[in-house]
């Protein structure tokens, strides 16, 4: 399948700061790597944070260059080729990867490569969409299409699909201990019907998930 070239996506998609999810990253962040990290935006807000130093991949030439002031280092590359070809300097006390497994062939492998980049006790953060999204059955069901689109939740260029179990899965299987699991945000008309069903509809209403998982003590 071929991707939706970048011009085609808005600014935004790239730009993100993704401030709501650097706020609960544990303190400190020591020496932090940003996967995708697109125009820089979320190392802005780790520095900003404490971070002592970032370092960023990032495939698309184009936001990488809005990237280069915002980190102490940055390869402009696939996560995959940075990984397997040691351009990534390690350890990391904190890694984040927001909105990136979805894209990848084998995120399986991804998430075994960054085990090895992370200090002992490390941090890794990730955020995915929901494949237990109503919005996804009900297009199967009553209008007989996955609906991808050209960015957001069903993106054309996602190659892979999690729920909140499989991603858990997923970064247990590589190595890391899961710490916490949650639903990103709600969006502000979801929160009645989460209170009303006591978190039992919370799997089918959210967007997203963000896993916090550790490496292993020295």
């Amino acid at each position: 399948m071929a991707a939706i070239p970048t011009e085609a996506k808005p600014e935004g998609y790239y730009g993100a700061g993704r401030e709501d999810l650097v706020a609960v990253l544990p303190r400190p962040l020591g020496r932090a790597l940003d996967v995708g990290c697109g125009a820089g935006n979320v190392a802005r807000g780790l520095r900003a944070a404490g971070a002592t130093e970032i370092a960023g991949v990032e495939i698309h030439p184009t936001f990488a260059a809005q990237a280069q002031d915002a980190l102490d280092e940055l390869v402009v590359s696939s996560v995959e080729d940075a990984l397997s070809q040691g351009r990534l300097r390690g350890p990391f006390d904190t890694i984040v990867c927001y909105d990136v497994l979805e894209h990848l062939v084998d995120a399986d492998v991804v998430l075994r490569e960054l085990l090895a980049l992370a200090a002992p006790g490390g941090h890794l953060h990730v955020s995915v969409p929901n494949a237990r999204n109503f919005t996804l059955i009900r297009d199967l069901v009553f209008r007989g299409t996955f609906g991808y689109t050209e960015f957001g939740h069903r993106d054309v260029t996602h190659l892979r699909w999690f729920t909140r179990r499989d991603i858990v899965d997923a970064i247990g299987r590589a190595g890391w201990t899961v710490v916490d699991a949650r639903p990103n945000t709600f969006r502000g008309k979801d929160r009645p019907v989460d209170r009303v069903t006591r978190g039992h509809l919370r799997e089918f209403i959210a967007l997203q998930w963000t896993v916090l998982a550790q490496a292993p003590p020295a």
